[in-house]
């Protein structure tokens, strides 16, 4: 066994494990959602081109995403599949990148939705069973099948439509 002086004495040689603050320094990594995908991409040695031809969106896109410039990019559900997309493709952690990128732009916005108040019905409010948005109109539907049935008389009476497929006797002698 080696004493602790011994060891004391190869450590005071090393400059850099004689520092004061040497056990302090810890790699902190790229700051942010862009450096960290630029960092992912080089990593693995693919360049913006290759990115650009495999996942079908600009050069440009990818280069304002790596240098986090928002304002050139979509907002929404459709960063969020952007940087999706990117991430797979660099098979990095999904859930990590998507939390990056909710710390830096902000939560996903959602569109404010409208509360309609229904009747009261203790105050004796009568609620319709059918409302007007959902009902639906027959009239185009007779309108249609009228046209298609004066078409198949008019074919018939013309002669367009074969004897075998006239299954009534009263068709037939429609036809000329």
């Amino acid at each position: 066994m080696t004493p602790p002086s011994a060891n004391r004495a190869s450590l005071d040689d090393d400059p850099v494990l004689s520092r004061p603050d040497a056990g302090t320094d810890i790699y902190q990594g790229p700051q942010g959602l862009g450096p960290t995908l630029r960092a992912l991409r080089e990593a693995k040695r693919i360049s913006l081109a290759e990115v650009s031809g495999r996942l079908k969106f600009s050069v440009r896109q990818f280069e304002a995403l790596e240098s986090e410039k928002w304002d050139l990019l979509p907002t929404g559900v459709s960063l969020r599949g952007f940087v999706k997309n990117y991430g797979r493709f660099l098979e990095a952690d999904i859930d990590a990148l998507i939390t990056m990128l909710e710390n830096q732009v902000g939560g996903s916005r959602t569109r404010p939705t409208a509360v309609v108040d229904a009747p009261s019905l203790a105050s004796g409010g009568d609620v319709p069973m059918h409302p007007d948005a959902t009902t639906h109109s027959w009239g185009w539907l007779v309108i249609i099948v009228l046209i298609l049935l004066v078409a198949g008389f008019y074919a018939i009476e013309r002669g367009w439509i074969p004897n075998s497929w006239l299954v009534f006797d009263w068709l037939k002698s429609l036809k000329k």
